[in-house]
């Protein structure tokens, strides 16, 4: 064999070894409803931060551990899955002023690109679809653990997120500035690998 053939054949056969995890396919997670929530946190009238929730909710998570930025996310909130802790303010956000909302409606974020920042962390832009109104969006994310779950013995994966948004964006500016435009939104979440 010669020099010339024993480097084609020593190249070919590290091509062959490599192939597979250059090409490997994103995974599919889906979300743990029981352990994801979105937060958001507003100023209100300078006196207090108030705290919402939503939370239930479905989406699923093209999940590239070796290729992060090949991933990709894609979730959908019901709307009325707001947890305020006070009946009142949950009907005034369903109201006119705010959502006006009814069953089945939705808010939806389906991730449009991912940039990797760190060893654990990435900015994920997406389409944030709120009030029959999308924006583009960048979410801080962060990779917490990812793992073979302890008690459900399946790989598990978790995540947490932040941002910054403008209700007012949305249609959702009423009473603004006196009650903050400005949202800060914290998102934590897990999500298993699909059967």
């Amino acid at each position: 064999m010669t020099r010339l053939t024993r480097t084609t054949a020593a190249l070919a056969t590290a091509a062959a070894l490599a192939a597979p995890a250059a090409f490997a396919a994103p995974e599919a997670y889906t979300l743990d409803a029981s352990h994801s929530q979105v937060l958001f946190a507003y100023n209100h009238l300078g006196y207090s931060t108030t705290w919402n929730m939503f939370s239930g909710f479905e989406g699923q998570i093209m999940f590239d551990q070796d290729n992060p930025a090949a991933s990709s996310v894609n979730v959908s909130i019901p709307v009325m899955s707001l947890f305020t802790g006070w009946e009142a303010r949950f009907n005034h956000f369903m109201g006119a002023d705010f959502f006006a909302a009814a069953e089945g409606d939705m808010i939806t974020f389906t991730s449009t690109a991912i940039e990797v920042t760190g060893e654990t962390t990435a900015k994920i832009t997406g389409d944030l679809t709120m009030n029959d109104t999308t924006k583009s969006v960048v979410l801080d994310a962060t990779l917490n653990q990812v793992g073979n779950h302890p008690m459900e013995n399946k790989p598990w994966a978790g995540f947490d997120a932040t941002a910054t948004i403008l209700r007012s964006d949305f249609g959702l500016g009423n009473f603004a500035p006196f009650v903050s435009d400005e949202l800060q939104v914290q998102i934590s979440l897990e999500a298993f690998k699909a059967e």
